[in-house]
Formats: structure tokens, C-alpha cells, sequence
């Protein structure tokens, strides 16, 4: 019985590359593309296939967000996750989406196919303790991160982990609201994190193991 690849990535050439690898096996078939976020959700559940292997970067959208929902609503379907660059953070994120495994594109080949036909055997290609390592060194990195904060951004740090708005910590510091943003915006650069909410539950997590639980 063959396994069916849905495959996804916003390349036209990487996209037809992939298919044409994939269909030369016997015991694989793609019974679909994408080349974008929008969208791949329908055609999965259109086209059922046993394993989708998504770009992590995309036009409109990232293959990790992509993966969650997938899970999310197809949790037979597994997932492989294709990147550029090695690093923590991706190996943490496609883990935590739920992602069987996670192949750089460099990999030959071969080594592809043999990752498809591993998670669709129901595999998985993320080995746990790897995963909790990486999401170590991301914590380690973090926490050396903020030590280069300045004093203010420290301080905006530590009031965004208590849960404060942008207002509230204006008020605090007797700070124009607009100064707070661009504050935010620094320490955010500093910490090498794209949300808010990134930094107030790493802030959040670093208060709770100095002064323990409860």
C-alpha cells in the first residue's frame, strides 16, 4: 500500500522538485500540493494523505503554525517539517506543534524519503531528550539575554512578567506610553523574541524558579 504525501512549500520549483522525488517510488504517491498557508488545511482533509511535509517558512504563514493545525484537526496525518537552518528554536516549536520529525533541506535525497516513510510508519524522527536539551540551551540563552538589559528595560521586563499593560507600567514609571514601546521593543530585540507575551511568560517562568513555587 503506498503512502500519500501531501507536500508544502510556496517555492514552485522546490514543490515540483519534491513531487517529482516522491512519485519515483513505488511505495509513495503525492496526492496533493500547496503553496502557501491558506488553504492546506482544506486540501488535507480533502486529500487525506498519511504524511504532509511542510516548508517551515512560508509566504504567508510559518509550516510550524501550519503542523498545529493539521494536528489539531487531523491527528493521524503525520507531519514532517522541512528547514533551511538548524536551531533550537524551530526544533522546540515543531515539537511542540506536534511535528513527527523535523529535516533540514540540505539532507540528500534519500535521507528524505527515508525520514517519509519513517513517520509514516508513525515514527517519530524528534527524539525527546534532544528536544528537552535544546530547550535548555534556549532557557540558558535567554536568562544570559537578560543580564544584558539595561536598568529601565529590566525593570519594564520584570513588570511585564507581573502582567502589566503598557499603560500601567507608563503610570509606574512615570514614562510616556510611547517610550514603554519602544523600551519593549529593544528588550524583545535583546532577548531575540517577536511578541510580548514571549517575554511575560519568560519573565513569569524566570520569577518563579528564583523564588520557587508558591
Amino acid at each position: 500500500m503506498n503512502l500519500r504525501v501531501f507536500l508544502v512549500d510556496d517555492h514552485d520549483v522546490v514543490r515540483r522538485g519534491l513531487t517529482a522525488l516522491v512519485d519515483a517510488e513505488e511505495d509513495l504517491k503525492v496526492v496533493g500540493t500547496s503553496g502557501s498557508a491558506a488553504g492546506t488545511l482544506e486540501a488535507i482533509a480533502d486529500c487525506r494523505p498519511d504524511v504532509a511535509v511542510l516548508d517551515v517558512r512560508l509566504g504567508d504563514g510559518n509550516g510550524v503554525e501550519v503542523c498545529r493545525d493539521v494536528r489539531s484537526a487531523h491527528p493521524e496525518v503525520a507531519c514532517l517539517i522541512l528547514t533551511s537552518f538548524e536551531d533550537d528554536q524551530a526544533l522546540v516549536e515543531a515539537s511542540l506543534a506536534g511535528a513527527a520529525g523535523y529535516v533540514l533541506k540540505r539532507v540528500q535525497g534519500g535521507e528524505l524519503l527515508s525520514a517519509i516513510r519513517l513517520v509514516g510508519a508513525g515514527r517519530r524522527l524528534l527524539d525527546p531528550g534532544t528536544t528537552r536539551l535544546a530547550l535548555r540551551r534556549l532557557r540558558e540563552s535567554g536568562e544570559a539575554a537578560v543580564g544584558e538589559l539595561s536598568g529601565q528595560e529590566r525593570r519594564i521586563f520584570d513588570l511585564i512578567g507581573d502582567g502589566l499593560s503598557n499603560r500601567e507600567i507608563a503610570a509606574r514609571m512615570y514614562l510616556a506610553e510611547k517610550t514603554v514601546k519602544n523600551y519593549i521593543t529593544n528588550l524583545l530585540r535583546k532577548l531575540g523574541m517577536s511578541r510580548r507575551t514571549e517575554a511575560a511568560a519568560f519573565a513569569a517562568r524566570l520569577d518563579e524558579r528564583r523564588n520557587g513555587p508558591g
